[in-house]
């Protein structure tokens, strides 16, 4: 059962006056007012019971406000229109949604789970340990069949000691299955994942436009990118939110677009959904 503490924490993702909802109230309170002008213009309400009356919808318009208050903080999923694309928000494990589910590695596409490298928390750490239990070198092999395109594939980094060799350019997919693997960061001497804001735009844009090449009308699930233990320099502040809202408008300033009953999935694990906002992203959506 969850504390007093607990729920106020919950709570405080939407401020108690925030603009949005307030917003909200009132357009649902111009609704009542017509209601409630209509039945009085029609109806002899008697003197005695107008007081009453007034108090009763003094109530009823403070639990609205509340009510819309909590239903604001509560939001688990969302689902705006981004150019014509259906695009959904919430909360909710990746393995378990249908289509291309993306899945990020590093520029490496290294699969050692070591905790170094990998670590078994990260998603690509649970994707390893999750279908190739015993050994990733079926999935080795599948990577380094994969015709990559010539832009894609990068130099050899032959001073690396452990993992791969091969690098390739951020925002490569390598389709597995039923998954989207992509190169997402970086990765420094000491094998710590990073990347700067302008190469985390860039990996966007160029992994919007091969998902676009790749998808074939099917649904595309992702994850909030970067949300992880990725260091983005001079960034070390961005939040999650910050980071979906970057996602979402390079999603539509991008070429692709989904088309009916095809559509985009952003998966936020539920211990990060506590910290995002949906509400404020379904208030701004036409300003993405």
């Amino acid at each position: 059962m969850p504390t007093v503490g607990n729920v106020d924490n919950h709570l405080k993702k939407v401020p108690f006056l925030d603009k949005g909802v307030f917003k909200r109230f009132l357009e649902i309170l111009g609704i009542i007012s017509s209601i409630t002008s209509t039945i009085l213009f029609c109806t002899d309400i008697p003197s005695d019971w107008k007081p009453i009356i007034a108090i009763a919808t003094a109530i009823l318009v403070i639990v609205i406000y509340i009510c819309i208050y909590i239903w604001a903080n509560k939001l688990k999923n969302i689902e705006i229109d981004i150019e014509g694309s259906s695009v959904i928000v919430r909360e909710g494990d990746i393995f378990e949604e249908e289509g291309f589910k993306a899945i990020a590695f590093n520029e490496y596409f290294d699969t050692i789970v070591d905790e170094k490298i990998i670590t078994s928390r990260s998603l690509n750490g649970i994707f390893i340990n999750k279908f190739f239990p015993d050994s990733p070198k079926l999935l080795d092999d599948h990577i380094e069949k994969y015709q990559f395109s010539d832009l894609e594939v990068l130099e050899r980094n032959e001073a690396r000691t452990s993992g791969k060799k091969q690098k390739y350019n951020i925002g490569t997919i390598c389709v597995y299955e039923d998954f989207l693997l992509t190169a997402f960061t970086k990765f420094d001497e000491r094998n710590r994942a990073w990347l700067t804001m302008p190469e985390y735009l860039t990996f966007l844009n160029t992994f919007w436009d091969n998902v676009n090449t790749v998808y074939g009308q099917r649904c595309v699930s992702v994850p909030v990118f970067g949300s992880g233990i990725t260091r983005i320099k001079e960034h070390r502040g961005i939040e999650d939110e910050d980071l979906l809202k970057i996602m979402l408008w390079t999603f539509k300033i991008s070429e692709t677009r989904f088309k009916y009953p095809a559509k985009l999935t952003i998966v936020i694990h539920k211990e990060k959904m506590r910290k995002i906002n949906l509400f404020d992203i379904l208030s701004i959506k036409n300003g993405l």
